[in-house]
């Protein structure tokens, strides 16, 4: 299944993320992602694995226009030129000679004047075809208002976390006003764990109404949830590293969720975050150095 971005490039809209995948495991995770079928693989500088990546998708023999490749700039690296050499770095740990999607990974009000110039960079590494779409992360509607009231091209993509317990309802209705699909990180139920944040959360992953409907059509709570994003337009990237979930993740194409159990899905939203605030500074973490190599 693809979606169709808004500047005509169509990109899957299941992808394997790898975020918290060790490096040594991120290889055969990777690998594991395209032989189950996924074509779309997401991650990022910060995760300090884009090499693995590179080395997972060259090892699965297929040719480089048959995955599409998003990763993210990371703070450190925002402002004009350092955005452009962020590409630099993340085009070679990769291995590749242009990204399908790349997009800044916070929105850093802290420093958002640095964050316009990071994508004015984007805008221009789109214009000269190193890049085949651009997009933004973890951007709320104020974020996305002043950087569409600053900058010339509409984002592609905005990756939020997004699952049955924090749908994110004022994102996707701002998201879909300019034509920016909402793509979900932690797209099954914050499983991804953020110390400091969401300790005393619930799983979704045990939600009886959605085991319910897994039920009901003989599949996983997973499956259930990765089939709400799909039918309701969003990408979602699940992540992995064992190779038969990585498959079951995949497998929730032949199956399809009513009205009622969509919007019963849509009904558990509790409006609590579990990973942080991206309106928070953290300033630490912001000054992390990407390493060239």
């Amino acid at each position: 299944m693809n979606i169709t971005l808004n500047n005509g490039v169509t990109m899957p809209a299941l992808g394997l993320g790898v975020f918290q995948t060790a490096p040594e495991e991120t290889t055969a995770a990777v690998e594991a992602a395209l032989a189950a079928g996924y074509r779309h693989i997401d991650t990022a500088a910060a995760y300090g694995n884009e090499w693995e990546v590179g080395h997972g998708i060259r090892n699965s023999g297929l040719n480089r226009s048959d995955v599409f490749i998003e990763t993210k700039v990371w703070v450190s690296d925002y402002g004009y030129d350092q955005t452009l050499h962020a590409w630099d770095k993340a085009a070679g740990k990769l291995g590749v000679e242009y990204l399908d999607l790349f997009i800044l990974h916070q929105p850093a009000p802290d420093r958002f004047e640095k964050t316009l110039e990071a994508y004015k960079a984007l805008e221009a590494l789109l214009a000269d075809g190193r890049v085949r779409a651009i997009g933004v992360s973890n951007f709320m509607p104020h974020h996305l208002k002043q950087l569409l009231d600053s900058t010339e091209i509409i984002p592609a993509v905005n990756q939020v976390e997004l699952h049955p317990y924090f749908t994110q309802q004022e994102v996707q209705v701002a998201d879909a006003e300019h034509g920016i699909v909402t793509q979900a990180w932690s797209p099954i139920g914050g499983i991804t764990f953020y110390p400091g944040w969401g300790e005393e959360r619930r799983n979704v992953m045990e939600d009886p109404a959605i085991a319910a409907i897994g039920q009901a059509h003989g599949k996983s709570p997973a499956q259930v949830m990765l089939r709400w994003h799909l039918q309701q337009g969003r990408s979602a990237i699940p992540k992995s590293t064992n190779p038969s979930r990585i498959a079951e993740n995949f497998n929730v194409f032949d199956f399809e969720l009513s009205e009622a159990e969509l919007a019963g899905i849509n009904a558990l939203d509790t409006g609590v975050r579990n990973g942080p605030d991206p309106d928070e500074a953290r300033e630490e973490r912001f000054a992390m150095v990407i390493p060239e190599a």
